[in-house]
């Protein structure tokens, strides 16, 4: 089994990647997407998503990284492609997921799931362009507002030479509500030959065997879930607890300190507020806490909140 870390705009950044793949269980992370209009973008573009080009490609944890693309070109995509892997990405992804509609407006993302055609021209340029050794994988939902061209898409994706295709199992218009229809991966599976990777409302390990037995993958991308649950993959791995509350206040503490003297520090107060919206999910005192942090707008009160929050467990875990 490959467990593969998705992108989240905005989210799972450099500083997530490397906290997340330390934590262990990940095969391979993708970057949040590059996007890519009419021209071949600098380097500097490319390693400021992407940091971990400068350490080989892969996370300080030794993991993968893949850097992700999106747009509606096929010339510039694939210009872009050739410059990625040169910057030392092991691979390009290419997105047709995307739900956003600043970024669906400009043609990209999801809505290009209306455009079967236009995906097989994208990665075909792609994959011509790119040294055969490189992966060019793929990521797609089941469509734009229905399934009708589910399984066009995915044939067409596989016919142009995709390495792989990573599919997030509801569509555009499904947004992230429950449930992900993992039953239609399956459905792919039976169309294609390329490897498939199921993504969607995995939560915990009884999901990821549940969506791997609908899905008929092997294969899982964690997304939402790696955010809610720090040590999901490795739990998924070996059918460990979830990670203790106290250690994950500490993973808190650590990303606070490297968040805010980053270049990206202005950032984390709304960065830290979204994690805690997933903590929360899963364990009962982040969301207690997040209704302190939420009214906070300066990241030394928010960092004060924290440490009391850790100083008062670890209290009364030694009373």
């Amino acid at each position: 089994m490959k467990i593969i870390l998705a992108p989240m705009e905005g989210v799972v950044d450099a500083l997530m990647r490397d906290m997340l793949t330390r934590i262990g269980g990940y095969d391979l992370c993708i970057t949040e997407f590059i996007r890519v209009v009419d021209q071949k973008l600098p380097p500097r573009v490319f390693t400021r998503l992407c940091p971990e080009l400068l350490n080989g490609g892969k996370t300080f944890a030794g993991t993968p990284v893949r850097v992700q693309l999106l747009g509606q070109d096929p010339h510039w995509l694939a210009e872009n492609a050739v410059r990625a892997v040169e910057l030392g990405s092991p691979g390009v992804d290419l997105n047709f997921g995307c739900p956003a509609k600043t970024v669906n407006k400009s043609r990209g993302g999801a809505v290009l799931l209306k455009e079967t055609n236009q995906l097989y021209q994208i990665v075909k340029a792609v994959r011509d362009a790119v040294p055969p050794q490189f992966p060019v994988s793929a990521k797609i939902r089941l469509g734009y507002e229905d399934t009708s061209l589910t399984l066009d898409n995915a044939a067409a994706i596989a016919a142009a030479g995709a390495s792989m295709l990573t599919v997030h199992a509801r569509t555009k218009s499904d947004g992230y509500r429950p449930p992900a229809y993992w039953p239609w991966i399956a459905k792919i599976k039976q169309q294609v030959a390329i490897p498939l990777i199921a993504n969607g409302e995995i939560w915990n390990a009884t999901d990821a065997a549940l969506c791997r037995q609908q899905s008929d993958c092997k294969d899982i991308m964690l997304g939402r879930g790696a955010l809610a649950m720090p040590n999901l993959a490795q739990s998924i791995r070996d059918n460990s607890p979830a990670m203790p509350w106290p250690q994950v206040l500490e993973l808190l503490m650590q990303y606070s300190e490297f968040e805010m003297c980053g270049d990206k520090s202005q950032y984390y107060s709304n960065r830290i507020k979204q994690w805690f919206s997933y903590l929360k999910l899963q364990y009962p005192p982040a969301a207690e806490l997040f209704s302190q942090l939420r009214v906070l707008r300066k990241s030394s009160e928010i960092l004060t909140t924290l440490e009391q929050a850790l100083h008062l467990v670890t209290d009364n875990a030694t009373a």
